[in-house]
């Protein structure tokens, strides 16, 4: 029996990559007022108890001004808002700048827009390795039913249009 090969980090996203995902934004509205990032690695958790999961990376700077309030929103972005994706993502920028936004029942920034919203409380936090895994508890939620998704597969953004020419053309 031979040896298990190390999967380097480069291996696990360029095979993970072909698992597409949505893009959520997470805020909160801090005491210096409102604070977001950008995040891939969004899930639900639980129907009983309503519990959602994500996972910032232990660099980021926006995560522990969020979990000091104790409280998020998820926005999960429609196709149209790749923009925002990339605006959120990016330190040290004024990232609500041009970003039209309402209150959530939290008080947190729900996005003009979002594909859908998810408010919760603070519920746990876990090891995650170079990312920590949250789980929040959902106290509220809304969704517009006439919207696309932002995804992002292998890498790059994507629409479901695009993933549908791709398996068409496959076939």
């Amino acid at each position: 029996m031979t040896a298990p090969k190390t999967v380097t980090p480069q291996q696990l996203r360029s095979v993970l990559g072909h698992f597409a995902t949505g893009l959520t934004i997470i805020t909160s509205t801090t005491p210096d007022g409102p604070a977001g990032f950008t995040c891939q690695s969004f899930a639900s958790l639980s129907l009983d108890p309503a519990l959602v999961t994500f996972s910032p990376a232990r660099t980021s700077s926006s995560w522990p001004l969020l979990r000091a309030t104790g409280r998020f929103t998820i926005n999960i972005l429609p196709a149209e808002h790749q923009h925002l994706s990339a605006q959120f993502a990016r330190s040290g920028a004024d990232k609500f700048a041009g970003v039209n936004y309402s209150l959530s029942p939290l008080g947190n920034p729900v996005l003009d827009q979002a594909l859908a919203w998810v408010d919760c409380e603070f519920h746990q936090e876990y090891d995650g390795g170079d990312h920590t895994i949250v789980v929040g508890s959902v106290r509220s939620l809304e969704a517009r039913a006439e919207a696309k998704p932002l995804l992002f597969y292998k890498g790059a953004y994507a629409t479901v249009a695009q993933l549908e020419a791709l398996v068409g053309s496959a076939a």
